[in-house]
C-alpha cells in the first residue's frame, strides 16, 4: 500500500475543499491510500472569532498531524493559503518542529507537492509553493508539481489558479469565491499523480 498524507490548514474551507479533491485523486490510484490531516492551530479562539473562522475550523473532524505521520507517508501534499507570498504561519511552526525528522533523513526519497490558494489572482500563489518546496529540498524529498499534462492548466476561457508547481484556488478578496470545478480537478489530478509517482519509487 502506497501511503499518501495530505497535510493542510485552512481558515475559511477554501484550501480544505482542495486538499480533499487531493484525496480523491489518491483514491483513483490502485494500491494508494489518502490519509487527511490538519495542522495545529496557533491562534486563540477569540482572535479566530474576530476573523471570522472559528466556527469552521472547530467544524473540522480530521486529526491533528502529528510528526510520526510524515514518517509513515511515502508521499506528502502540503495544503497551505498564502500569506504574503508564502505559506501560512500555522504550517511554518509545524514544519519549524521538524527538526529531529530532519537530523534522522527522516524524510529522505518521499514525494512532496504543494497546493496552495490566494484572495487574488495574482497574490503569490507561485511563490508559496516555490518556498514550500524549499524546505522540501532541505528534507530531500523529490518535488512533484502539477504537469501541464492535467489540460485545465492550458485553459484562457476563465480565470483560474494553478500552475506547474502545484493546483491552486483564487479566494476573493472576502473569501466569496469556492475553488471552481477546474481548480478542483487540478488537485485531485495532482492527488492522482503524487500516488502514481510514490507508487513507482516505492
Amino acid at each position: 500500500m502506497t501511503k499518501v498524507l495530505i497535510v493542510f490548514y485552512s481558515m475559511y474551507g477554501h484550501i480544505y475543499k482542495m486538499a480533499k479533491a487531493a484525496v480523491e485523486g489518491v483514491g483513483n490510484v490502485k494500491g494508494a491510500q489518502a490519509k487527511l490531516c490538519k495542522v495545529p492551530e496557533t491562534l486563540p479562539d477569540e482572535v479566530l472569532k474576530k476573523m471570522g473562522a472559528f466556527e469552521f475550523l472547530k467544524s473540522l473532524k480530521e486529526p491533528v498531524c502529528r510528526l510520526e505521520d510524515l514518517v509513515d507517508a511515502d508521499a506528502i501534499i502540503f495544503a497551505t493559503p498564502t500569506r504574503f507570498g508564502n505559506m501560512v504561519g500555522q504550517l511554518r511552526q509545524f514544519l519549524d518542529s521538524t527538526g529531529g525528522l530532519w537530523a534522522k533523513n527522516a524524510l529522505v526519497g518521499k514525494v512532496g507537492s504543494v497546493i496552495t490558494s490566494t484572495g487574488t489572482q495574482h497574490g503569490g500563489q507561485e511563490s508559496t509553493i516555490l518556498t514550500t518546496h524549499v524546505t522540501l529540498l532541505h528534507h530531500g524529498m523529490v518535488i512533484v508539481g502539477l504537469p501541464y499534462a492535467f489540460e485545465g492548466q492550458k485553459r484562457t476561457d476563465e480565470i483560474t489558479g494553478g500552475s506547474p508547481y502545484g493546483a491552486s484556488t483564487i479566494a476573493g478578496g472576502e473569501g466569496e469565491r469556492l475553488p471552481s470545478e477546474n481548480e478542483l480537478a487540478a488537485a485531485r489530478y495532482q492527488g492522482e499523480h503524487v500516488a502514481k509517482i510514490a507508487s513507482k519509487l516505492k
